[in-house]
């Protein structure tokens, strides 16, 4: 579902900077041999992500959901000189992809993968993170979000991805999906420790920034 007249979309996209070459080539390979290509992030939700983290300059990023990896290398653009990136998925085929474009860009040092169950992995990370990009299963965002928030610092944002699910949720009738998405962002809009922004871009970001602990 597209939730911009296709002419808006395009001047959007043709307004804002262009993804590095890399980018644009990780891109063009996942919609050309990957599953479910649609679960890429994109050029303006990319350049969105990239902007988000060069305004926070965060030390460390969490990230559950690599996929290709596209998200990764738009979010590890603004990272600090000696920053970290970790990135969760349990899908090794998709994630080989990642490590293919990771190894080829100037933050080889930086992004660390993880390969497993982010409900188990999350509670052994030790960081502190600045920022966190929440894109996986959806019937298991809220876990990830109570998980991370504990791990965020005050001033951290929470960003979570298709949160929207194509307008689904606002259908009376809903699927699992659906309504574990619907249900995540009443819940989010309600946690006083957050304080929180949903914007219709792509298929919707929810970004909440972290105020209390």
């Amino acid at each position: 579902m597209e939730f911009l007249p296709e002419n808006i979309e395009n001047y959007s996209v043709n307004h804002t900077e262009k993804e590095p070459k890399l980018l644009s080539e990780l891109n063009r390979e996942t919609w050309a041999k990957v599953m479910i290509p649609r679960m890429l992030s994109g050029h303006l939700q990319g350049r969105v992500l990239s902007m988000f983290s060069k305004m926070l300059q965060p030390k460390n990023i969490i990230e559950i959901g690599t996929y290709t990896g596209y998200s990764a290398l738009c979010l590890a653009e603004g990272l600090q000189k000696n920053g970290t990136l970790h990135t969760v998925d349990v899908n090794e085929e998709y994630t080989s992809v990642a490590k293919r474009y990771f190894d080829k860009s100037e933050y080889k040092e930086n992004i660390v993968q993880h390969i497993g169950n982010a409900i188990d992995l999350i509670p052994n990370f030790s960081d502190k993170f600045q920022l966190a990009f929440i894109d996986a299963d959806k019937e298991s965002y809220s876990n990830y979000f109570y998980l991370l928030i504990d791990k965020m610092d005050i001033g951290g944002y929470i960003i979570a991805d298709n949160v929207l699910w194509s307008g689904k949720v606002t259908n009376d009738e809903k699927d699992e999906e659906t309504k574990a998405l619907d249900q995540y962002n009443k819940k989010i809009l309600e946690d006083k420790r957050v304080e929180t922004i949903l914007l219709p871009i792509r298929d919707g970001l929810m970004i909440s920034r972290k105020i209390s602990d």
